[in-house]
């Protein structure tokens, strides 16, 4: 008689507590929250992220209107597509302006609303309170998420974790009562939640851990008997669990590409020479351990950990590996008896995959904010499995397990709330990465940037140099010292630094106009016009580059090379007035005043609110002796800037050209004469020509 195979029967619906133990422990979760958070409403933004995402984005600082939420929709910028974290900003900026205090809180409700829902969700699933809210507590303070938190760009990840478990939390409502309505309802909060960050994509997977436990819906409880004979029952239901996740799965897909495609096609996603595959699969194996060692001992945070610059000591890679796989025996095989723990500790695996450096983004070796939904699965772990462990021995259950678990949230309590003090300030923040980190170009070139922005060169300068040895192309900063040095007045050692720059990227015409003009500076026309005729060569559509090399072979008497580069830029550019006037005042030079005239007027023309080219061309038109016309430009350069630097000689100027045009003009004259000598009374000549015309 063939066997039958019996349907399996649903599984139990979750007991729900009792509402009044829920209620004020949510109410003791929101306390320690705000208590551990609070301050970040008086926090600065800082100047890593916050200025891309707020301060310098002209979409967000705009607020709510109907170009930035079309912006939001369709941009690819800061790496994602994540329009609901850009609207969030938006509205952020149309309620509060710039304060970002304000912009800080709003992190920290979501964070708070994720930790109510988390609580609630757990207690639903599982039926028990004083678990689910250590889960939801350690989530709430760990120090771990203070980077999530405290960090106005991280918007992205409080907002899309809140949406993570608010799907669960719905998905916990489906399977109670399947439908239509309620699968809709998990589906659209993992949509908003992938419209905030596309990291939540391991949301159908984190779903079938739930259908194992503690949803039940898939059985590893059962004895090997039992599971043998109803197999087939088995893999039609895990079938069924499946198939039912596939359209959130296609979802997943499709974000998932599409975020690796924009992260690549804006250069964040790190080549296989520069980070070969063995060097990422060790410091994914190590960071995998190292944030479980930071979740038990969370020592040393900061908000950048450089990325190995060799591959690390297999005395190091070894060790890590084998834990990581014998964890994962050890849970497989008490997956029938203890399944949280399997669930826990493969959700910590599986939530992390996508940003533990496989395909590397950025070069950090890894982040805090990483951990955000995932360390829910080792909190899950450690809730459930420290509990039933302790719970052999009845001394220390109950009560004391209840203090141990209450000592434990108010540790993390108190490193979180020193941990949010470091996020304050840049300084505080990037000073304290460089205490606790390895030496990196990272912490000190943030370091030198506010230093820079403060006006503290010289600290600048010290910090740049100190990045400098750690850096795969330092061109960048090489020019940037360059720069400083300049400001300073420091050529001959600005020629350096920019000759370094030149050295690391020698292909780059905008490090050789840069040595060019440190060598100008330190009087070295010759070595100056080399690497103009370098940066040319490199990039010979630049009509700048053209420019400077005419006016540097100009300034060597090359009177042919700097007309031929000269007329090349205005051939680039014809609206480019400086380009105009180098060009009339090289044809001058050469007495060719028609020339020169055509290219100043035509200057005048194209910036005609310019009082400069006015005056150039007034002195054209005298020297072909049209002294009216040149009366006309010089007293519209007066015009357009009566407190000019040049004003005294353009008053002295005109009263000498109305003087030639006839004894008439006698009152202009005196009086542009004494123009002259108000706005520079040291003027000479001008006070002698006054002299002169009063003795008359």
């Amino acid at each position: 008689m063939p066997t039958r195979h019996r349907q399996p029967p649903p599984p139990p619906e979750p007991r729900v507590p009792d509402t009044a133990p829920g209620v004020w422990l949510s109410l003791a979760l929101a306390a320690i929250t705000v208590g551990v958070f609070a301050p970040i409403g008086t926090f600065e933004f800082v100047p890593w992220d916050d200025p891309l995402y707020v301060i310098q984005n002209v979409h967000v600082r705009a607020g709510l209107t109907r170009d930035g939420i079309a912006w939001a929709l369709t941009t690819g910028e800061a790496f994602y597509w994540h329009p609901l974290t850009w609207l969030t900003h938006m509205l952020d900026v149309q309620l509060f302006g710039l304060n970002a205090g304000r912009h800080h809180l709003l992190n920290l409700i979501l964070h708070l609303a994720s930790t109510l829902v988390l609580f609630h969700a757990f207690r639903v699933m599982t039926g028990r309170t004083g678990r689910s809210a250590f889960v939801a507590a350690l989530f709430a303070v760990h120090p771990l998420h203070v980077e999530s938190v405290a960090w106005v760009a991280e918007r992205k990840d409080v907002l899309s974790g809140f949406f993570y478990v608010l799907a669960i939390a719905a998905y916990a409502f489906y399977v109670r009562a399947p439908s239509r309505r309620r699968y809709l309802a998990v589906a659209a909060a993992f949509a908003l939640g992938l419209m905030s960050k596309p990291m939540i994509l391991t949301l159908p997977f984190a779903l079938l851990l739930l259908d194992v436990w503690p949803l039940g819906r898939i059985r590893p409880g059962r004895s090997a008997e039992a599971a043998a004979a109803d197999w087939r029952s088995d893999w039609s239901a895990a079938w069924r669990l499946l198939v039912e996740k596939l359209p959130m799965i296609a979802l997943s897909v499709a974000v998932g590409v599409a975020t690796f495609i924009s992260q690549a096609q804006a250069g964040s996603v790190r080549a296989l020479e520069e980070f070969p595959p063995g060097l990422r699969l060790a410091n994914a194996a190590l960071s995998y351990v190292a944030y479980v060692r930071d979740t038990i001992w969370p020592v040393g945070l900061a908000a950048y950990y450089p990325y190995p610059t060799a591959l690390p000591s297999w005395t190091l890679i070894l060790p890590a590996v084998v834990g990581l796989g014998a964890v994962c025996v050890a849970v497989l095989r008490r997956v029938r008896t203890q399944p949280y723990l399997a669930v826990g500790w493969f959700w910590y695996l599986g939530t992390l995959l996508p940003v533990i450096g496989l395909i590397q983004v950025g070069d950090q070796a890894r982040a805090d904010r990483f951990t955000y939904v995932p360390l829910i699965g080792l909190f899950v772990l450690f809730a459930w499995g420290t509990t039933e462990f302790l719970a052999r021995w009845r001394r220390i259950s109950g009560t004391p397990m209840t203090v141990a678990a209450i000592g434990a949230v108010a540790a993390c309590a108190v490193v979180s709330s020193a941990q949010v003090g470091y996020w304050k300030d840049g300084f505080a923040l990037w000073q304290r990465a460089e205490e606790v980190t390895t030496p990196n170009q990272r912490t000190y070139a943030s370091l030198g940037q506010l230093f820079e922005a403060q006006g503290r060169v010289d600290e600048a300068i010290g910090k740049y140099r100190q990045a400098i040895p750690f850096m795969r192309d330092a061109s960048g900063l090489h020019a940037r010292v360059g720069a400083l040095l300049m400001r300073q007045g420091r050529a001959a050692e600005a020629v350096t630094a920019f000759a370094a720059a030149v050295q690391a990227q020698p292909a780059s015409p905008l490090a050789h106009g840069a040595l060019a003009a440190a060598l100008e500076a330190a009087g070295r026309p010759a070595e100056a016009a080399e690497h103009l005729q370098a940066a040319v060569r490199l990039q010979p559509d630049s009509a700048v580059g053209h420019h400077a090399l005419g006016l540097a072979f100009k300034r060597q008497g090359r009177v042919s090379e700097s007309l031929r580069e000269l007329a090349e830029a205005v051939r680039l550019r014809p609206d480019w007035a400086l380009a105009r006037t180098s060009l009339a005042l090289a044809f001058r030079d050469q007495g060719r005043f028609d020339d020169a005239t055509r290219e100043a007027s035509e200057a005048v023309r194209l910036e005609p609110d310019n009082p400069g080219w006015h005056s150039n061309l007034s002195i054209l038109l005298s020297e072909r002796g049209d002294l009216v016309g040149a009366v006309q430009h010089l007293e519209a350069a007066l015009t357009l800037a009566p407190q000019h630097s040049e004003a005294a000689t353009w008053h002295y100027n005109l009263a000498a050209l109305l003087a030639q045009l006839g004894p008439a003009n006698r009152p202009l004259v005196v009086a542009h004469l004494e123009s002259a000598l108000k706005l520079a009374p040291e003027f000479g000549e001008a006070r002698r020509a006054l002299a002169e015309i009063r003795r008359r």
